[in-house]
């Protein structure tokens, strides 16, 4: 089990460059990678998110890559051949009109310094690609083994409270059956209030009417239906695949049980139990949330 909260860092320098990445990571519905880094990466940004990949299924991911260094900028002279050729049309078009003498030379025309520009070129060379991936490759690990870390501690608040919820499944079992005769006993004592001049114990209809209404407020199909669930939740926590939303659709199925049987049962003290359950399960959603 992995969480999808992680940070890691790493850094790389040699003589002539110097590499810093960091990954954050966070909770996302979906895998989402956004890169902060020179324009002149953006050729193997595909290759850079493979290599994140290969390590997070899910989660928001935030890459900065930052590098300094001689080999990022070269210096490049540009010559504005448009302007030079213009320059040399009006300076021809000044002998001809004043009737001027003397040659256009490479002095002249070199004095006009908007000609000329210099021009920093970045570019990434091989060598420089592969240190960037290796580096990457070190950070996503420690954010990934950090996402592990947080992963194992979210296992076990989660088995933990899987097993309580089916510890009290359990005794909502037992005290079922308890619940069931109350309720009846409830039903007939309230018939023979009200119909104490009609004698009850001969008439099968009534009693089936009585064993309907006692039908009405068993909690048995719901209770086998969640220890179904709670069995599946701890399967699916040992898997080592991303399993969050497994995990979070199983207690949802949770939930819907658990309403169902606080809204057909009479007993307070299965009601409480309930109420303690549901926190119980909103709470496991709540840790899921961050589960890949």
């Amino acid at each position: 089990m992995r969480s999808m909260t992680g940070f890691g860092r790493e850094a790389y320098q040699d003589e002539q460059l110097e590499i810093n990445i960091e990954v954050k990571t966070i909770n996302h519905r979906y895998f989402d990678v956004t890169f902060h880094m020179p324009k002149f990466l953006l050729p193997i940004e595909d290759q850079l998110k493979k290599i994140i990949q290969q390590e997070m299924k899910r989660g928001k991911i935030s890459v900065s890559i930052y590098l300094t260094g001689t080999y990022t900028h070269q210096k490049q002279l540009r010559t504005d051949w448009d302007l030079v050729g213009q320059y040399m049309d009006q300076l021809k078009q000044l002998q001809e009109n004043y009737h001027l003498t003397g040659d256009i030379s490479i002095e002249l025309i070199s004095q006009f310094s908007d000609i000329f520009h210099i021009e920093e070129k970045e570019e990434i060379n091989s060598d420089t690609e592969a240190k960037v991936k290796q580096t990457l490759e070190l950070a996503v690990k420690k954010a990934s083994q950090m996402r592990f870390n947080e992963g194992e501690e979210l296992k076990k608040d989660l088995t933990k409270r899987a097993e309580n919820i089916q510890n009290n499944i359990k005794q909502l079992g037992e005290r079922r059956k308890i619940v069931i005769i109350e309720y009846q006993e409830r039903i007939l004592e309230r018939i023979n209030r009200y119909l104490e001049s009609t004698p009850v114990s001969g008439d099968s209809t009534l009693y089936q009417e009585v064993a309907l209404l006692a039908e009405k407020g068993d909690i048995s199909e719901e209770l086998t239906r969640i220890h179904s669930h709670v069995k599946q939740f701890q399967q699916i926590v040992g898997e080592s695949d991303p399993i969050g939303r497994k995990l979070d659709f199983i207690v949802q199925e949770i939930n819907r049980e658990l309403n169902t049987i606080g809204s057909k049962s009479n007993d307070a003290w299965i009601s409480e139990q309930i109420v303690y359950l549901k926190s119980e399960a909103e709470k496991m959603k709540e840790q899921i949330q961050n589960i890949e």
